[in-house]
């Protein structure tokens, strides 16, 4: 039994602090160590002479010294009193705390009764306690506008838990050492107490206590194993990671891969022997995903022993190596058995941009070019405006050579290009300046920022060449000698503009992110999960499958329902022929089939306006046997683009069945209600574009005041007017109105317009007529003014019926 030597450390813990030494000493911290430093320099002790861990004989009261050292300079009036008189404050002194001594495994007589056993682990009340998840809290407002915005760089691991949960403290040291295990490799670790913060709970979609989530990008996913172990919740967060955050390399793909950085990112290559990329590696790839492009070689594989002997990379260590533009020669690199942290994070950090890099987004802009307010120098930003094309590839390398050899610091001026067709407004705005060119491709501007949405900048007077040309030397003269003159203080730069935030080039689309969830899932998918996945996937083609079959079904009979429609209707037609008139029949047989329009008579009149659903118009020609041969077609032919418009519907009104319901609208449509004459010829190719809900109707005639060219929108104003003052009987002549009654003897305009074409010599007597086939000519750009909402709208009380003949 190891019980004594518990009571060996409550006894060194009660009397011997007053033999204390020096708690700086024995945490190995200055005197003016901060808190943070104070606690590294503990955990790191604690893991050290821990008495389970180190078999030392001087393990314990060694132990015991560090925790009594932690305690007292992590306690402010203690640290003060000690600081001050340099002796710990004494045991009655009544600013000292009690200590706490939980943490230490403790004999308990009563153990053996209150003793469970579950899960494999011997549950003992006195060894374990709730205090841990304490100390981690956090709360939901903590969680929101602290851990998830930082969870896009680091991710956390929260453990939902309560007071009195005993299942809590079953896993609280597999918790322990999880953090042990994941928090010095940079996770965050925090904990949440779910009955005092049940709304996040709820959210978050917590089962029961204990409950392991981990938040990455802002979304918590939930550990959903019955049995922790800290195997098992490590594989979980393996599997919580981006699809394909650190790309697997071998020798065929090495060149491919560090090619890439049109991207726009540093490429970096791990070197190890395991099978599968530690943790470490996977966090700092995580962390750096937007500057860096992460590759896993491993050194056992037949597969990459060409790349280990390009770079001569050690088999015995791992390596890590960092590539920019050359991809023959890294920037970097670092060989240790055991990368730091902290090692790798500052050889990143120095090198995580291009020699030139671009201007792809908003936080690639503040990195690389951040405004300054009141700096005691400029910091100039040097673009070169191109295009994402292979024939700018030399000037962007000319600029990439000039920044090589430049000997200034990347603290006072960085050389960065930008692609024109992507960042439009940003270059845009820079072009309207004073002495800007006049096509700013291919030219360079300096820029300083002054805040984030002002910045003053100069052009460079001529174009950027390409280091093959012969005006290169006296290209790069100018840059220099212009970058040299605007570093100094005195110096201003010419022009200021307000710019917007650029646009993200790396942006994800929607159907980019649902296929990385898939492949994501896909890789996490086991062998005993793989049967039920699939077959969840067979039950959703079948639906979408016989989804797609029943739309077509439907179409098909549709289709169906509408020729039958129409050979009904051209039926109708045909028996409204004479039988003993040849040519209207060979005329009736030269109409095509229009399976678009609907004939509006009786039967359909109900259909096609009164029950139109809100939103929805139906487009009628007015026609006449005589004229529909040819009018139908041209008609058909006009609207045929806007087949596919669910709100509209076309047809076509015989004059002889709807010339009294016509007659009837255009007599509502008047201020002032009076007797109308119609003269049905001058009704031929009329449009009427008929809002059944509204009750209105907008109107297309040839010599409608509103669809003749230079007229102005000012006379089909009058034109109304006209209708309501006439007394002359000539007024709307045009559109069917006729109160004279001469003119029913009279020949038509058509009538005269087809007489005039064996005389020329009267053209010019009778220009104001329209012939035929002109009626639909200015048909199209009516249609167009009528989807603007530009067209005159005849309103009217109720729609008048149309008596069936």
């Amino acid at each position: 039994m190891r019980w004594h030597k518990y009571l060996l450390c409550l006894f060194l813990v009660f009397f011997g602090a007053q033999g204390l030494g020096d708690p700086y000493k024995i945490l190995g911290v200055l005197r003016s160590a901060t808190l943070q430093e104070i606690r590294k320099a503990y955990k790191q002790l604690a893991k050290e002479w821990h008495p389970d861990k180190n078999r030392d004989p001087a393990a314990e009261n060694r132990f015991v010294e560090i925790n009594q050292a932690y305690e007292l300079l992590t306690d402010p009036e203690r640290r003060k009193h000690f600081d001050t008189f340099g002796v710990a404050m004494e045991e009655g002194s009544q600013f000292r705390k009690k200590e706490d001594y939980s943490q230490y495994r403790r004999f308990d007589p009563l153990d053996e009764l209150f003793g469970t056993q579950a899960g494999g682990y011997k549950f003992r009340f006195q060894d374990r306690d709730i205090t841990l998840f304490h100390k981690l809290r956090v709360s939901t407002r903590a969680y929101e506008n602290k851990l998830v915005p930082k969870s896009y760089e680091v991710p956390y691991l929260i453990m939902f838990y309560s007071d009195w949960c005993f299942a809590c403290l079953q896993v609280e040291p597999i918790w322990r050492r999880v953090i042990e295990e994941l928090e010095p490799i940079g996770f965050g670790i925090a904990t949440v107490h779910a009955e005092n913060e049940p709304l996040l709970a709820r959210k978050i979609g917590i089962h029961s206590l204990p409950c392991l989530v981990v938040l990455m990008d802002g979304k918590a996913s939930v550990y959903k194993e019955t049995l922790y172990s800290v195997q098992k919740v490590v594989e979980f967060v393996r599997g919580r990671f981006p699809y394909r955050l650190v790309q697997p390399v071998t020798d065929d793909g090495v060149d491919a891969f560090l090619n890439g950085w049109i991207d726009n990112r540093v490429r970096a290559l791990i070197f190890e022997r395991q099978e599968s990329i530690r943790l470490r590696y996977l966090l700092m790839a995580f962390y750096y995903r937007d500057r860096v492009a992460f590759g896993f070689v491993q050194l056992n594989s037949p597969h990459t022993e060409n790349i280990q002997k390009k770079f001569k990379v050690p088999l015995d260590i791992e390596t890590l190596l960092l590539f920019n533009e050359n991809i023959n020669r890294s920037v970097a690199s670092l060989s240790m058995a055991d990368m730091p942290i902290k090692t790798m994070q500052d050889i990143i950090n120095s090198n995580k941009y291009l020699v030139l890099p671009r201007l792809s987004s908003q936080g690639m802009f503040d990195a690389l070019c951040p405004p300054e307010r009141a700096p005691p120098r400029k910091r100039l930003c040097v673009v070169l405006v191109s295009e994402n094309t292979p024939y700018h590839d030399e000037p962007r390398q000319a600029l990439r050579e000039f920044a090589q050899e430049a000997p200034y610091s990347a603290e006072r001026v960085r050389f960065t290009y930008i692609f024109q067709e992507r960042q439009t407004e940003f270059v845009s705005a820079l072009a309207n300046g004073e002495g800007s060119p006049a096509e700013p491709l291919l030219h360079v501007v300096i820029i300083w920022r002054r805040d984030n949405n002002h910045i003053k900048y100069e052009w460079l007077p001529h174009m950027w060449h390409g280091a093959k040309s012969h005006e290169w030397n006296e290209t790069r003269d100018r840059l220099e000698s212009t970058i040299q003159r605007l570093l100094h203080a005195t110096e201003a730069l010419s022009c200021e503009a307000v710019i917007k935030e650029l646009i993200d080039e790396h942006a994800q689309g929607i159907m980019s992110k649902i296929l990385a969830k898939l492949l994501q899932a896909a890789d996490n998918i086991t062998k005993d999960q793989l049967l039920p996945v699939l077959s969840i996937m067979a039950t959703i083609l079948f639906i979408v499958a016989g989804g797609y079959v029943l739309s077509y079904i439907v179409r098909m009979e549709e289709e169906s329902i509408k020729k039958q429609q129409f050979t009904n209707a051209q039926n109708v037609a045909e028996e409204s022929v004479p039988s003993n008139d040849n040519n209207n029949r060979k005329a009736k047989a030269a109409v095509p089939q229009l399976r678009l329009l609907h004939e509006l008579r009786a039967e359909t009149y109900n259909g096609m306006v009164r029950m139109l659903k809100p939103g929805c118009r139906t487009i009628v020609v007015l026609v006449d046997n005589q004229s529909k041969t040819k009018l139908l077609p041209d008609f058909h032919r006009i609207v045929w683009p806007y087949r596919k418009n669910k709100t509209l519907m076309f047809g076509h009104m015989s004059l002889e069945r709807g010339l009294d319901w016509y007659k009837c609208l255009l007599t509502l449509s008047l201020p002032e209600p009076r007797d109308l004459n119609i003269n049905p010829r001058n009704c031929i190719g009329t449009v009427l574009s008929l809002n059944g809900h509204r009750r209105y109707f907008c109107m297309y005639h040839a010599k409608h005041p509103e669809c003749i060219k230079g007229k102005g929108s000012k006379r089909m104003v009058k034109m109304t007017k006209h209708f309501s003052n006439a007394v002359d009987g000539t007024n709307g002549a045009f559109m069917g109105f006729d109160t004279s009654e001469s003119d029913d003897t009279e020949t038509s305009d058509l009538e005269q317009g087809s007489r005039l074409l064996d005389d020329a010599s009267l053209t010019a007597k009778y220009s104001n007529v329209v012939f035929q086939g002109n009626l639909l000519d200015g048909l199209p750009n009516w249609l167009d003014r009528l989807f603007e909402g530009t067209t005159h709208r005849y309103y009217i009380n109720y729609w008048p019926d149309f008596a069936s003949k």
